[in-house]
């Protein structure tokens, strides 16, 4: 196998990763998101909690993955990454250990003010991951200030403009759909009925948003395009991302809630297509000089290692995607309370 063949196989690799991770975390994030606007009693705020407390740890383990993979197959991408969003990425942990800290500390004292600060903090820990995950992506997307050797040159409210937040704002609408509509699969009765009226709104919002960064990305990265331009065929994926959209309110419309849950899934694994497709070959664009891209050829490891790796990845993938699947299958059906709940 070529060296640039094993590049390319494992760009698409970390596609899967970040991916995986982006739909089933991405329903975690919403769910969180949802809690203190859908739930409205101690009762429902823990059914809600606990639709996601045996499987959030297991969905963050895809994260885990692509980081590691990052760093053994493109470490000057790694590098360049991390050290450009350090302090985003070092917020990003703090949330995730922030929701993590108040699914268990949450019903460890029985006081409503207790329950309170945690319920705040379990909110404010998943929208602010999904956001910084979006502003993240609108940075790669449009281009940073990378100069030589890679090294980022800008500030952190470098990061923080419109665009960016733009994206961070469609990010947190699409995942609060997606925990929506997770939600309505788990919870019965009222807050079932809760949660699909809320579902509508939702849709609008991220629907809006979608045309909106549209046309924006349009507009602010030109590049984005290019190589849908040189390779008409590539043009399936942003058509492919409309009809699964479009698609989400159709599906609830038919009363079939596991397949507006699949599309929401394709929605989000539609645009992250979408992004690779835009920023390919490059890992991160410098608005500085082009000379200065962190790409797939500047940033990898040895044919050797890249091998060596794609080894590993058989015989540890379907392990992860094993547990995966039986952890879904054992924690099938409506959430129930019960002595083991949060």
């Amino acid at each position: 196998m070529s060296y640039d063949t094993l590049t390319l196989i494992w760009f698409i690799l970390l596609g899967v990763l970040l991916c995986g991770y982006a739909i089933l975390d991405g329903f975690d994030l919403g769910v969180g998101i949802l809690h203190p606007f859908i739930a409205k009693t101690n009762r429902e705020r823990r059914l809600v909690m606990n639709s996601i407390g045996p499987l959030w740890d297991g969905n963050e383990v895809w994260l885990v993955t692509f980081g590691g993979a990052l760093f053994a197959a493109f470490p000057v991408a790694y590098a360049t990454v991390f050290s450009s969003f350090y302090t985003a990425f070092f917020l990003l942990l703090t949330c995730l250990i922030g929701r993590a800290v108040s699914l268990e500390f949450r019903s460890k004292v029985h006081s409503d003010a207790w329950r309170k600060l945690w319920d705040g903090g379990f909110f404010l820990s998943s929208f602010s991951a999904a956001a910084l995950l979006g502003v993240a992506g609108g940075n790669v997307m449009a281009g940073m200030e990378l100069g030589a050797k890679y090294h980022y040159q800008g500030s952190l409210l470098g990061q923080i403009y419109w665009y960016p937040l733009l994206v961070g704002a469609l990010t947190v609408s699409l995942f609060a759909v997606h925990g929506a509509i997770y939600l309505y699969l788990k919870t019965e009765d009222e807050l079932q009925a809760r949660v699909r009226k809320a579902i509508t709104p939702l849709f609008l919002a991220f629907a809006g948003l979608y045309i909106v960064v549209t046309i924006a990305t349009w507009w602010h990265v030109p590049h984005a395009t290019e190589n849908i331009s040189n390779y008409p065929i590539l043009w399936i994926v942003p058509a492919l991302n409309a009809l699964a959209v479009l698609n989400i309110p159709r599906a609830m419309k038919l009363g079939k809630p596991a397949y507006a849950f699949f599309t929401s899934s394709m929605v989000i694994l539609a645009l992250a297509s979408l992004f690779s497709v835009a920023i390919f070959p490059n890992f991160m664009l410098s608005t500085i000089d082009p000379e200065f891209n962190v790409t797939l050829y500047n940033a990898r490891s040895s044919a050797k290692t890249l091998q060596t790796m794609l080894i590993i990845a058989g015989i540890g993938m379907p392990c992860v995607l094993s547990y995966t699947v039986i952890i879904y299958w054992i924690f099938r059906g409506k959430v129930k309370l019960d002595s083991h709940s949060y």
